[in-house]
């Protein structure tokens, strides 16, 4: 396993749009090894394939709940509803944050790491999470989406910078 690179604003890559993955095999299998690594360094909850480069319809996602990690593979929302407001970050664009409307309720169809068919209910935070990864998927950012007026540059406080 190793930490990637993400790619930041301004890269290119996070505008495009990613491919199916064809066959679950090892490769892939790094790469979902290696993006949660990554996501894990960064303190994220989610991270999309083309955020470390790769074209392909990847997205790993941790809540820090009991339920663990979830790596999927060609997700696909194929249900939602309700709307939330949510203040919304992204590891692409430090320390940034915005307000976004979100689905509140999303299911959401993919493969796990062993290529089998999941299906997946996600409700409030998880369904924020899962549909902006999915969008990723597309080339679609956090930024596309704001409210206007609600975007804020956080600086890390003196306490960070003495780490």
């Amino acid at each position: 396993m190793a930490v990637r690179i993400v790619r930041e604003d301004g890269d290119e890559i996070l505008r495009k749009r990613s491919k199916e993955v064809e066959v679950v095999d090892d490769k892939i299998r790094e790469l979902l090894d290696d993006m949660v690594e990554t996501l894990h360094k960064y303190n994220g909850v989610g991270l999309a394939a083309p955020q470390v480069g790769i074209l392909k319809r990847v997205i790993v996602i941790d809540l820090y709940d009991d339920k663990g990690v979830k790596k999927l593979v060609n997700p696909k929302i194929v249900k939602q509803k309700g709307e939330q407001e949510v203040s919304e970050g992204c590891l692409s664009f430090p320390n940034q944050f915005a307000k976004i409307v979100r689905p509140n309720y999303v299911i959401v169809e993919a493969l796990n790491e062993n290529g089998e068919k999941v299906k997946i209910k996600g409700e409030g935070l998880l369904a924020q999470v899962l549909a902006h990864e999915i969008d990723h998927l597309d080339g679609i950012l956090f930024i596309d989406k704001i409210i206007p007026g609600t975007l804020e540059y956080v600086t890390p406080d003196d306490e960070d910078e003495k780490e």
